[in-house]
């Protein structure tokens, strides 16, 4: 894999996927723009990444549209254009729906879907004008069947399919690409940040995270897809790809099985 020189801007960069994936394009020769609301834990990340000049921070609330349009210029800047966008930057959810406070739905959906899809806007008019770029989208095998306990969660990982999937349709004949990715289970601490049906903070680690995927070894299988250009990726332990394919195959079957669960993918 070489991205020597590839520009690469990195949100939710501060931790889990992120940070693994900031790592694997350092090492892959690419100059990398960080960015998450924690400038510390940013700070941190870009020394892993061999610092300055080559690895630039950037703290920036994604859910804050009054700094999208300051931000990206500024990302922009940093070398001079971009050549791939990761929009990772998320959260997930630990409830059911008959308990969840609208609100709560309303917060995935600005994280996990309104945050995304303005960025890929942001950024897209400068990929169409140098006529190449590639938008890397971290979904999550939520976003290919619904689970227990993440009904927010995997709604928001849908609507990121409907919307990137048009997306590719209409500019990759311009030359940009999309890459949707599709994680299991990853060793992240993804789960003390989910959001409970009152908007608190979960606060556990669960189980099936703590003894899920190395992110390190996430992040290599995304940055071999990403250099083929792959239109998706399934990045996951072989029982839960399986589960991927049971939806597509045998749809009824996979309906009983995660009916019997009290809880699902990250």
């Amino acid at each position: 894999m070489d991205f020597r020189n590839q520009r690469v801007w990195i949100t939710g960069a501060s931790s889990g996927i992120g940070e693994a994936l900031a790592v694997a394009f350092h090492n892959a020769g690419a100059k990398l723009v960080l960015s998450a609301r924690r400038e510390d834990e940013l700070k941190r990340v870009q020394q892993e990444c061999g610092g300055e000049p080559d690895t630039r921070v950037l703290p920036l609330d994604v859910t804050n549209p009054e700094q999208l349009a300051e931000k990206t210029g500024q990302a922009l800047a940093a070398f001079g254009g971009l050549d791939i966008l990761v929009l990772n930057a998320g959260i997930t959810q630990r409830s059911r729906t008959r308990e969840t406070d609208e609100s709560v739905y309303r917060r995935l959906m600005e994280v996990n879907f309104f945050a995304p899809e303005a960025m890929a806007r942001a950024v897209l008019p400068s990929m169409l004008a140098q006529k190449s770029g590639h938008i890397v989208v971290i979904s999550s095998v939520a976003g290919k069947f619904g689970v227990p306990m993440r009904s927010g969660y995997s709604a928001t990982k849908f609507a990121l399919h409907g919307f990137f999937e048009a997306l590719r349709a209409e500019e990759q004949r311009n030359g940009v690409y999309v890459t949707m990715v599709c994680p299991g289970y990853i060793r992240t601490q993804i789960s003390l940040s989910a959001l409970r049906a009152d908007g608190r903070k979960h606060a556990k680690m669960d189980s099936e995270l703590a003894h899920g995927m190395p992110a390190d070894d996430c992040a290599r299988q995304i940055l071999q897809g990403v250099a083929k250009k792959k239109n998706e990726i399934v990045v996951a332990k072989p029982r839960e790809k399986a589960l991927v394919y049971l939806k597509r195959f045998f749809p009824d079957l996979l309906t009983r099985i995660v009916g019997t669960r009290g809880g699902g993918s990250v």
